[in-house]
């Protein structure tokens, strides 16, 4: 025979007690105590995902990454939509040097938190995180890049020269000429080496692509009914200490009119996907 539903209730209640006390430890920066509570929670009813997910926030500050992981992942099992557990485990495993399973669960994070009631909003401190990693990564990519192009052009060149030199053993009379082919050949291959180098050289991110108030690359960005995007934190900033109007047309505005524009988030997307140095912007 199970537990009575008397005794449930009571064993929940009592780990509900233990999750307030763990948070009122982990606010004066008493992780030991805290994880004793969480861990007692647990215990009692181990299929809660915020036991684990505020167990593994006590880890992280401890820089236990081994144990951030072991937690994120119980909490996942349990609940796959958590963004806090797919955003510490991205960390833990970014720590484990694991950059592309780490970056796949932050991305993760960004996704579910995109859609999170305002209280849990994350998608800033998930971006930072995601940027830094993606650039880090941007950085490695682009340089085994800029290496592996300028060997080949370099290798293009000298075949080139050196049919160019076969070509002058045969053509005496047409010098000028052949002199003339080869300096065009290696203007054509100049454009072409430029042209591939383009996406890892830093410009200026589009103006479509940035929030008019921010003015950095959209990282959540939603429409308003007038037709304009904003970034989802600022615009809900404004509409709660400015006031509910649209800042931009001053049309009558509410939190419940913003939509996520969907077709800048893919197009932000893919320009960061051919673009990773604009993750530092």
């Amino acid at each position: 025979m199970g537990p009575s539903g008397g005794a449930l209730s009571a064993a929940a209640k009592q780990a509900e007690q233990l999750r307030i006390d763990g948070n009122a430890y982990f606010k004066k920066d008493r992780f030991g105590a805290a994880i004793d509570a969480y861990t007692e929670a647990i215990t009692l009813c181990p299929n809660v995902p915020v036991y684990w997910t505020n167990r593994a926030l006590c880890h992280l500050k401890r820089h236990n990454w081994e144990r951030v992981e072991e937690d994120c992942r119980r909490a996942i099992q349990l609940d796959n939509h958590s963004v806090k557990a797919h955003y510490m485990l991205g960390l833990a495993l970014l720590q484990k040097q694991e950059h592309t399973k780490g970056i796949r669960e932050l991305e993760k994070a960004l996704d579910l938190g995109r859609g999170a009631n305002p209280k849990g909003y994350m998608v800033e401190e998930i971006w930072r995180e995601l940027a830094r990693a993606k650039y880090q990564e941007w950085e490695r990519t682009s340089s085994k890049r800029s290496w592996d192009l300028q060997s080949l052009k370099e290798a293009c060149e000298s075949a080139l020269k050196e049919k160019h030199s076969l070509d002058m053993s045969h053509m005496e009379g047409f010098l000028d000429d052949a002199t003339t082919s080869q300096l065009e050949q290696l203007e054509a291959l100049q454009r072409v080496f430029s042209k591939a180098a383009e996406g890892d050289a830093p410009t200026e991110v589009p103006d479509y692509l940035c929030c008019r108030i921010t003015l950095d690359i959209f990282h959540d960005p939603v429409i308003t009914p007038s037709g304009i995007t904003y970034e989802r934190a600022v615009i809900l900033d404004h509409l709660q200490k400015v006031g509910r109007f649209d800042p931009v047309t001053r049309e009558p505005l509410d939190p419940s009119q913003l939509v996520p524009n969907l077709a800048i988030k893919e197009a932000v997307q893919a320009y960061l996907d051919t673009h990773g140095w604009a993750y530092k912007v």
